[in-house]
């Protein structure tokens, strides 16, 4: 019994000197709580919408001020005509576009029926068919309350649209997120766990000290997954096109050169996961932690970024996963030229240069 009970403190004196198994222990747990708890939500909060009020009267304005005040929307800009939408629609600004119809207040007085158009960007259908429930809800609210005090009943009507995705296909949603997955996993995870296998193995420390720069040897590492996530894209889009009938309506060489880019900034970052990474091991388990979750909960591929709370929509600024999902669907769904993702496009070339510094000036410090 004695020398049961000296093998199990011996365990537990391993454990407690092992901060990566405390941490694996404790702190995944408590990441996958905070994360599934405020992340995972089928509510919209805050979502960012632009009124069209071509009426301009007293009973539109109350109903603007009665959304305004919603804590599930944010009016972000107040356009002046309809060839505005999908402008503003393209550029990724907001979510929905809410129109009144012209004299509306007087339609709703005289006729005793208005209309309200409601159009929402459907490339995600759920989170469109909410924003046009939330907004159908404060307008049969607003309704209630001027029926309230009269003998005649009012009628405001909501017309919804769905801008991008009528039918409200769910897998106009999951090719770009799953495509954002998929590469993410194959070019950052399995370049990282190569590149420790070789440290592991003691083989890379001989390359770094060959005629070859640090660079290049890190280059050639890399080439064969550059090659194989393009295949893997490749296959994914032939997919989304003929299987799922997914259509591209922006250009598909725009989207190759995207894919690409994307596919170069997961392979810094692989690199950047060898570096800190001394074992095969500690690469998966930072890989999983640090790319899998968060590019499924915190890209905005499932959950609205818009809905979480300030802190985590601060921290899915740096997933490069949320801005290639933007990418993909605007080319894809919107059929959005280069102008309208160039923001998304050079923050994914600032983190690929970022990702490749830190690995590349890493290693010149292990020779050194």
């Amino acid at each position: 019994m004695k020398r049961f009970v000296g093998f199990v403190r011996k365990e537990f004196y391993h454990i407690f000197r092992d901060k990566r198994s405390l941490f694996i222990l404790f702190g995944m747990p408590i990441a996958q709580i905070l994360l599934f708890g405020f992340a995972i939500t089928n509510e919209i909060n805050n979502v960012n919408i632009a009124i069209l009020d071509q009426a301009n009267d007293v009973t539109s304005k109350e109903i603007i001020n009665k959304i305004a005040s919603s804590k599930h929307f944010s009016i972000v800009d107040i356009i002046q005509q309809e060839s505005s939408i999908e402008s503003i629609f393209k550029k990724g600004k907001v979510k929905a576009v809410v129109q009144f119809e012209n004299n509306f207040g007087n339609n709703l007085i005289k006729e005793k029926q208005a209309n309200v158009q409601v159009l929402t960007d459907a490339t995600d259908p759920n989170m469109a068919s909410t924003i046009s429930n939330y907004i159908s809800s404060i307008l049969k609210k607003y309704q209630q309350e001027l029926n309230k005090n009269s003998t005649i009943d009012y009628q405001i009507v909501p017309q919804s649209r769905m801008v991008y995705n009528a039918e409200l296909k769910s897998v106009y949603m999951f090719v770009p997120g799953v495509m954002t997955v998929i590469l993410m996993l194959v070019s950052a995870m399995m370049t990282s766990i190569s590149i420790t296998r070789e440290k592991e193995q003691g083989t890379m420390e001989i390359l770094l000290v060959s005629p070859l720069k640090p660079f290049q040897v890190i280059i050639g590492k890399v080439f064969p997954y550059i090659f194989l996530s393009i295949i893997n894209a490749l296959v994914i889009v032939l997919l989304s096109i003929f299987v799922f009938n997914v259509p591209v309506n922006g250009s598909l060489f725009l989207l190759g050169i995207e894919s690409v880019l994307f596919i170069i900034t997961s392979l810094a970052l692989g690199i950047l996961i060898s570096t800190i990474s001394a074992t095969q091991q500690a690469a998966m388990m930072i890989s999983l932690m640090g790319l899998m979750l968060p590019t499924i909960l915190l890209s905005g591929f499932i959950f609205p970024i818009s809905s979480m709370p300030l802190p985590l929509q601060v921290i899915s600024n740096i997933i490069p996963a949320k801005w290639f999902i933007i990418i993909v669907k605007g080319i894809m769904l919107k059929g959005v030229s280069i102008g309208y993702i160039f923001k998304e496009t050079a923050i994914l070339v600032l983190m690929t240069l970022l990702f490749i510094g830190i690995s590349v000036k890493k290693y010149k410090i292990r020779l050194e």
